[in-house]
This record gives C-alpha cells, sequence and structure tokens, in this order.
C-alpha cells in the first residue's frame, strides 16, 4: 500500500496539474470569465483533494479485501475512475450552480463535462503515476 507521505503527493501533483489544464480550458469551452473557471476549478480542487485521499484509501483497502492486493487492471481502473468522479459529482454540483447562478441542469451539463475531463485525465494520471512511483512489494 502507499504511504501517506505518498498519498499526499500524489493528490496535490494531480490537483495542481489538473488546475492548470481545466481552468483555461473551462473559461474557454463554458464562455465564463477565466477567475470564475479559476474560483470553480479551486475549490473543485479542495473538495477533490480531500475526497480523493479518502477515496483512495477506501479504495484500496476494498481492493486487499476483495482481491488481496492494490494492484490495479485497466478495468479495474476505469470502474476507480468512474466511482471517484460519481462521488466529486455528488459533493460539488449544488456549489457550481449556486457561485454560477445557473440552474441545477446547467450545473450537472456542465459538471459532466467537467467530470468526463477528469475522468480521462485520472485515468492518465494514474497509470503514469504508478509507473514514475511504483508500489512497493509487500513483504
Amino acid at each position: 500500500m502507499r504511504s501517506t507521505k505518498d498519498r499526499i503527493r500524489h493528490a496535490l501533483a494531480f490537483e495542481i496539474i489538473g488546475l492548470l489544464i481545466f481552468a483555461p480550458l473551462a473559461s474557454w469551452v463554458f464562455g465564463f470569465e477565466l477567475h470564475s473557471m479559476g474560483v470553480i476549478a479551486i475549490a473543485g480542487s479542495i473538495v477533490a483533494t480531500v475526497w480523493n485521499y479518502f477515496y483512495n484509501v477506501l479504495f484500496d483497502n476494498a481492493m486487499l479485501k476483495v482481491r488481496g492486493e492494490v494492484k490495479k487492471t485497466v478495468p479495474i481502473r476505469v470502474l476507480h475512475a468512474a466511482l471517484f468522479e460519481g462521488g466529486l459529482l455528488v459533493l460539488f454540483l449544488p456549489a457550481i450552480a449556486w457561485y454560477l447562478d445557473i440552474s441545477l441542469w446547467e450545473a450537472f451539463k456542465m459538471d459532466i463535462a467537467m467530470a468526463t475531463f477528469y475522468l480521462v485525465y485520472a485515468f492518465v494520471y494514474n497509470w503514469i503515476y504508478d509507473r514514475v512511483f511504483p508500489i512497493a512489494e509487500a513483504g
């Protein structure tokens, strides 16, 4: 399993890189000021960082219980990313609608677009992270 230090490095790097890509892209795609998308992105990043830590601890513990290891296959990575984004959607949707003064439906469509971006990003990021920082074998 990963150490707390490694999990913190993982979460912070994920959010920083994601912010640098997402905020300008979202501003362009959704037509809101970069500042507004930056606020949404930073607030989402804080929520996602906290969620990321606890979610990954829970997911890894579940994998150990079910599979006896934390090594992720491609289908497990897809499930991992989808469940993460689904939980984040439920946590963050009302805040988007409130801050941007848009309907929940509009916020839902925006959140689905953001979740799609982060779903692909999470898959690629975690794959690369595991190659750069492999999990030490138990023993």
